[in-house]
């Protein structure tokens, strides 16, 4: 337990908000932070030294459609020990404001350490805190996010030029329906045709639908569905439970006159087994997803009434393999020995949900998830 007395107010509550805490970890990790004690407490030592002892495996994260590979593996090396230390620092700092919010991340998370669990965690193992069927998302920020459909929060419609309130709320519902049925819906995650989703895009938006599906019909390195849809081999990989963890965002504004441009960024967490396993070798693949799209009054544009055109959309892929093969994605298990193209590009977070995507994915390319 920490040695100062947590900062809750009556009935439990902590007296600081998951946001102001998120802003206190950026500002210790540059340096910035106040009020960070001198002397960590005997919790915050342990919390401390097991982050340091425990291994962290490389895995794989890829953009959608790759691209070129920009990045030396000495560099990439290089990154990966940045963040960490990073993530050192700032921790010591949110440790002594509210050690759950720390210890939740780690491994064993749900349990009270003692110097007999003080050893470090084989990585992937259910029994020192590692993903577990009945625990999936153990070990991961994911486990405190919202779930599902209800994850994707739909704001408040308000009219914008030339379209009413109640044109923008159908707007903005289309795209959450369209968000859900392309990443959310079971029947597409285990291989799939996303029938629903491909029916709210609309056929007077010239390439669209037809590149779509011939990228579920033929797919290759250029006509790629899952830079769209998130879909897995049911030969090769399941899902483990029915939850799917999500943070994000949706946003809208005016676009031309009787036009409404909805933009999304939603990160998803998918717990998953090697097809034919039992409860050995869970693995998570993290997805995260740019989506811009419009809703147009057919009245002035050639547009399908209620149906959403697709203006942006950008992808990045974490602990899956770097290949490119089939229409899915290849999740990376812990269990299995590593096969086909080795990751080179830049380690990344892929629960930073502060860096823009575009960011993130620039350059294309497969590099190492610092975590999963």
């Amino acid at each position: 337990m920490s040695d100062r007395p947590s900062p809750e107010q009556p009935g439990g509550r902590p007296s600081i908000s998951d946001e102001e805490l998120e802003a206190f970890l950026r500002e210790a990790a540059q340096g910035g932070a106040a009020g960070a004690p001198k002397e960590p407490s005997a919790r915050a030592r342990m919390v401390t030294r097991r982050l340091r002892e425990e291994p962290a495996p490389p895995s794989g994260w890829r953009t959608g459609p790759p691209l070129h590979e920009r990045e030396r593996r000495g560099r990439r090396k290089r990154r990966l020990g940045a963040v960490i230390g990073v993530a050192l620092t700032a921790g010591l700092a949110v440790v002594a404001i509210r050690p759950s919010l720390l210890l939740d991340r780690l491994p064993g998370g749900d349990d009270e350490p003692s110097a007999a669990s003080s050893a470090p965690a084989a990585p992937g193992a259910g029994a020192e805190g590692g993903p577990t069927p009945d625990a999936p998302f153990r070990g991961s920020p994911a486990r405190s996010w919202a779930e599902g459909a209800d994850a994707i929060e739909v704001p408040a419609a308000k009219a914008v030029d030339g379209l009413s309130a109640e044109q923008v709320e159908l707007a903005l519902r289309r795209t959450k329906e369209f968000l859900v049925a392309s990443n959310l819906d079971p029947e597409v995650r285990r291989g799939g045709q996303p029938d629903e989703a491909l029916a709210l895009l609309d056929p007077k938006q010239p390439d669209m639908l037809p590149d779509a599906r011939r990228s579920l019909r033929s797919p290759d390195r250029e006509h790629d569905p899952v830079t769209l849809f998130t879909r897995f081999d049911p030969d090769e990989a399941r899902p483990v439970g029915d939850v799917v963890k999500v943070r994000g965002e949706m946003t809208y504004e005016a676009g031309k006159p009787g036009q409404v441009r909805v933009r999304a960024d939603y990160t998803f967490v998918y717990p998953m087994a090697r097809a034919g396993d039992g409860a050995e070798g869970i693995t998570r693949t993290i997805v995260r997803r740019e989506l811009t799209v419009l809703l147009s009054d057919p009245s002035r544009w050639a547009a399908t009434p209620g149906r959403l055109q697709v203006e942006r959309y950008d992808a990045a892929f974490f602990n899956v393999s770097c290949e490119n093969d089939g229409g899915y994605l290849h999740p990376s298990f812990p269990t299995a020995a590593p096969t086909g193209t080795a990751p080179t590009g830049e380690a990344r977070d892929p629960y930073d949900l502060e860096t823009p995507l575009k960011g993130v994915i620039e350059g294309g390319g497969c590099g190492t998830a610092s975590r999963t």
